[in-house]
């Protein structure tokens, strides 16, 4: 069982059956979802997206400032990471939202011996704000507190995709999924794991990634104890289509 992981949500998955926004009874679900690895005594740190509010690259496409666009997308994970957070005190999970964006009035300034020793406290944490910088992925920010913190591993959490595919398994019905994959794999073939960036500081810093499909029930338990589901990218050059 992994002891200390980094679980990355997409914003989208908060959205219910929804176009955008936040639908309180999903994140309910997954805050349950969570619940059941945080009682088996697992170290859990999360990063959420904000693609269901707010994409700073769409912002771009239609003629606003990247960087403007992409404060926006830092600010829509804030949201979400309050949304989650109050999901998970409601099935009684302590959790912390920590910021790299200032904004004490919610949150607390994200802080790596803090966010230690929140650990140590038996609490969940949801870190917020992405990197604190335009132009980087909260993919990127994942990558960067699983380095930080020493997680075992970063849980890529999809929304409704097995794992990680040859070509795009929902234009293509021959589509082939990997059970394991080497990151130089990622790199060299572009593979939608993640961005390149956050594929970069995983293998420097050898994090090994599992992609799973989070709408499955007990999936995310099933991650945490090595159970085999959905695609494992592993910083061993090595690999097993």
């Amino acid at each position: 069982m992994y002891q200390r992981v980094i679980l990355k949500l997409s914003g989208e998955a908060l959205k219910g059956n929804g176009t955008y926004g936040i639908h309180p009874i999903t994140v309910k679900g997954i805050a349950t979802e969570i619940k059941e690895i945080y009682e088996l005594g697992v170290q859990v740190g999360i990063v959420v997206g904000a693609g269901n509010l707010w994409r700073g690259k769409t912002g771009e496409e239609l003629g606003m400032d990247r960087a403007q666009a992409d404060y926006m997308g830092m600010l829509g994970t804030i949201m979400n990471s309050l949304a989650l957070q109050d999901a998970l005190e409601s099935v009684m999970v302590p959790s912390r939202v920590m910021t790299v964006l200032p904004i004490s009035a919610v949150a607390e300034p994200y802080i790596r011996r803090r966010a230690m020793r929140h650990f140590e406290k038996g609490r969940v944490l949801i870190f917020a704000g992405g990197t604190g910088s335009p132009y980087f992925s909260t993919d990127t920010a994942a990558a960067l507190r699983a380095a930080e913190l020493n997680a075992d591993i970063i849980l890529m959490a999809k929304n409704g995709v097995e794992g990680v595919y040859d070509k795009d398994p929902r234009k293509f019905e021959d589509a082939l999924m990997y059970t394991e994959l080497s990151q130089e794999q990622v790199l060299q073939q572009k593979l939608a794991v993640m961005d390149q960036t956050a594929a970069s500081i995983c293998r420097e810093n050898k994090i090994d990634i599992l992609v799973f499909n989070m709408n499955q029930h007990g999936n995310i338990k099933k991650a945490v104890l090595q159970e085999p589901i959905g695609t494992i990218v592993k910083w061993e050059e090595k690999s097993n289509e």
